[in-house]
């Protein structure tokens, strides 16, 4: 998530700049073949492309709307996720009267937090983070995710048995919750966990599994990929028959210009052509940026961040003390 005040527009610019190139040999083919070569045939009523641009701006509409209520309830979730882990740890050193036992639970419960992060990062086949436009951009910052091994990170939480039992298994972040659980079990009937204790675990090992089952819904189920393709498609036929219903309207101007514009104003088809269909493939290619909010990219909920200041929160809590104060990344992006 860029942290910053905002893009700057040559930032923007360069993140674009593939676009424009093409745009660019769009908008300007056309206007040659109708001015250098003389094939005056080349256009096309300016009614059809107002209709055209109708559609494709509904559309457009209709995905900026939906790529934002994914990035919303991607951010509502993963604060609600921060929220519930800090009220786990209080409970965690309220009711269990051995601190090292309290302790055990919230570093399994961090390393929950580290699995279903690592989880989250996974590449998905619909994910637009491995497009040239995006690499460049990583290039500015890292992803802890793909710095790290989860192996190296669940060490730092648990035991070396259990941390290789939920690398084994198929869903691991369930499985660190299921050892949290058993763990839990095992500790009621040697009396060392009250029934209150045991309760209190179990109620927050169900919020941390809806939570989990909601956060991968929007991790493994994309915007609906048949409306995306059929957006992309409305937006570059509109980007290609542009030139031609703007060279129709220039067309007409001569007749109303006189001195040095007159019999050039086609060529002004040139600069609009190319504004026009750049505003909708950048708002087609911020929306595919937006869709998806944990793909590793700028715009990303900042889970790792929000992860970060969940440990320091709760190793505070246990009464841990000297613990590193959160750094502002020098890139602006919080992941």
């Amino acid at each position: 998530m860029l942290i910053d005040r905002n893009y700057t527009l040559p930032e923007f610019l360069l993140w674009t700049r593939r676009n424009i190139y093409l745009l660019l040999v769009l908008s300007i083919v056309p206007v040659v073949l109708y001015e250098v070569v003389g094939l005056k045939f080349l256009t096309i009523p300016f009614a059809i492309v107002f209709l055209l641009g109708t559609t494709v701006a509904l559309s457009a509409g209709f995905k900026n709307l939906q790529a934002y209520n994914r990035m919303q309830d991607a951010q509502v979730l993963w604060v609600t996720i921060a929220s519930t882990s800090r009220a786990f740890g209080i409970a965690c050193r309220d009711l269990i009267p051995d601190r090292m036992v309290a302790k055990v639970f919230v570093n399994r419960h961090l390393a929950w937090l580290a699995t279903l992060r690592h989880e989250m990062r996974k590449r998905k086949p619909w994910e637009s983070t491995d497009k040239a436009y995006n690499v460049e951009w990583r290039n500015r910052y890292k992803i802890p995710e793909r710095e790290q091994t989860l192996n190296s990170e669940l060490l730092r939480y648990l035991a070396p048995d259990e941390a290789a039992q939920v690398l084994e298994s198929r869903n691991k972040a369930y499985q660190a919750l299921a050892l949290q659980s058993a763990d839990a079990k095992r500790l009621l009937d040697a009396g060392a966990l009250s029934p209150v204790a045991f309760a209190e675990v179990q109620r927050a090992m169900r919020e941390f599994q809806d939570q989990q089952c909601k956060t991968e819904r929007i991790k493994d189920f994309p915007y609906p990929r048949q409306l995306a393709f059929i957006h992309s498609t409305f937006v570059w036929i509109l980007c290609i028959l542009l030139p031609f219903g703007m060279i129709s309207e220039f067309e007409r101007l001569n007749e109303m210009v006189a001195g040095w514009a007159s019999g050039r104003m086609v060529w002004l088809a040139i600069p609009l052509s190319l504004l026009i269909s750049w505003m909708y493939t950048s708002l087609d290619q911020v929306n595919e940026a937006t869709e998806n909010p944990f793909e590793g990219g700028t715009n990303d909920v900042p889970i790792s961040h929000m992860c970060e200041q969940v440990e320091l929160d709760l190793r505070e809590v246990l009464g841990e003390i000297g613990l590193p104060q959160a750094v502002r990344t020098p890139s602006g992006i919080a992941m």
